[in-house]
């Protein structure tokens, strides 16, 4: 259980940041030679409990938007463009759950991934264009389904889904702030989907103890990601994505080098 303990706050710490939860999970349970349960179920689902601090955060912002949406038309654009912008992640995901698990969920990819993402980091945040979209609701449904695709590419671990989301978003003319608010928003629809289909695929391999460990992790990430968010978002506003993608390529160097040898 203390694994499980450990690895929820790491989840709940590095969720929003554009360095990959799902990487640092993979590496720590590698590396560590942590015991987790079978199918990287465990690893997928308790990113659920981080996600649930962002509807936490952002409560009032999601209450309005629902109970308006029937007569206000820029809260029925503003849930629109989040749905829109999750099929593309929803339709490849089960498409490609069993390869993206079977060959993507190692140390190596993620390694390479980390560096990849950083170097892209660099390159965006230095040679982005001029933003025109300053709200989520001011997407059009097109360029929400864009963005979608570029989470899409999440899928392979190490990337990072907030980071492929804000820099895709950036790449589409949309500010960083808005890019930000909007990954967390859409990472709502798709970690719900993924725990959702991860959890049936998987419920076969799942006792008590891996329910258990689930649970702690879970929770854990939850309380952790609900700590931090607030930070984070304040962070990424005065800072940006440069250190981020410094801190990427130097864990990924640092990994690779010690998988090589």
């Amino acid at each position: 259980m203390l694994d499980a303990l450990f690895l929820g706050i790491l989840e709940g710490l590095t969720e929003f940041l554009p360095i990959s939860s799902t990487g640092h999970l993979i590496l720590a349970i590698d590396m560590l030679r942590l015991s987790t349960p079978p199918g990287h179920v465990f690893e997928i689902v308790i990113q659920l409990g981080a996600i649930l601090a962002i509807c936490w955060h952002y409560r009032l912002r999601l209450t309005q938007a629902v109970v308006h949406a029937p007569h206000d038309p820029i809260q029925r654009l503003f849930i629109l463009n989040i749905v829109i912008g999750f099929l593309p992640a929803a339709v490849l995901g089960v498409l490609l759950h069993s390869f993206i698990k079977s060959m993507l969920f190692n140390p190596m990819v993620v390694a390479c991934m980390l560096i990849i993402g950083g170097i892209a980091i660099l390159l965006i945040e230095r040679y982005r264009p001029a933003p025109v979209v300053h709200a989520p609701e001011e997407m059009s449904w097109k360029k929400a389904l864009q963005i979608g695709f570029c989470q899409a590419l999440a899928m392979i671990p190490g990337t990072s889904r907030s980071g492929a989301t804000i820099m895709g978003a950036m790449l589409l003319k949309v500010d960083r702030k808005t890019a930000t608010e909007f990954s967390f928003f859409l990472a709502i629809p798709t970690m719900l989907g993924a725990t959702v289909y991860d959890s049936y695929k998987n419920w076969g391999l799942l006792n008590d103890e891996a329910l258990g460990m689930i649970a702690v992790g879970f929770i854990a990430a939850f309380i952790a990601a609900l700590i931090v968010v607030r930070s984070i978002l304040a962070f990424i506003t005065k800072h940006g994505f440069v250190p981020f993608a410094w801190y990427r390529i130097a864990l990924g160097s640092l990994m690779l080098a010690l998988l090589l040898a």
